[in-house]
């Protein structure tokens, strides 16, 4: 029976990450929809467990969305990270690891996305190394079917190669900038997610 609820718990654990892996994606590829933005303000704020690490960020950002209408969050996001040329603040990995968009470090994430087998999809116009596609392949890696692909082997690599050196100074910039509101509650839960998920990937070695 312990063995059974143990296996049961992990599961749930590997489903939650995946699913926060999929919310974030969704939120920083663009502004949240209706369906979207309904389940956010509805969720539950309190962690089953007492103490939980991340309660207090998902709470904030529970309550941001609250807060804050589908257009005052869409009319964010455009002013953080849209608009005509170089935007406020960039959610792209090329940008924080060599100062510059489509250097050395998308050429390597290309390489190493190639090697899972995953491949870009055509109607995406943001290059790899977007913050919403590193969330994908993330949660790709957690929840996918092919366990020679997704495990946690291959999620540890991907995650220390890939998103642990530049989410966090993403996440700052958002944090740091004077019109984020929403998106400064969602950069602090990535924020805290990222630092979990560092510290129980460095257990495993």
């Amino acid at each position: 029976m312990m063995q059974a609820q143990l296996v049961s718990s992990l599961l749930d654990e590997e489903t939650a990450r995946a699913e926060v892996y999929g919310l974030l994606a969704a939120l920083y590829y663009a502004a949240p929809g209706a369906g979207l933005h309904d389940k956010m303000r509805l969720a539950v704020t309190e962690a089953p467990a007492a103490g939980a690490v991340l309660e207090a960020s998902w709470g904030e950002l529970v309550a941001a969305a609250r807060a804050y209408t589908l257009a005052d969050i869409s009319l964010e996001f455009d002013t953080l990270f849209g608009g005509v040329g170089k935007p406020e603040v960039y959610l792209f990995g090329s940008h924080y690891l060599s100062g510059f968009l489509n250097e050395k470090p998308l050429a390597a994430l290309r390489a190493d996305i190639a090697a899972l087998g995953l491949a870009r999809d055509d109607a995406m116009p943001e290059t790899e190394d977007h913050v919403a596609y590193l969330c994908e392949v993330m949660r790709y890696l957690i929840a996918g079917d092919d366990v020679e692909v997704a495990n946690l082997t291959r999620q540890r690599e991907f995650f220390a190669q890939h998103v642990q050196p530049w989410f966090s100074p993403m996440c700052e910039a958002i944090v740091q900038h004077p019109k984020a509101g929403f998106y400064r509650a969602l950069a602090a839960f990535t924020q805290a997610f990222i630092s979990v998920e560092a510290q129980g990937f460095d257990m495993l070695t």
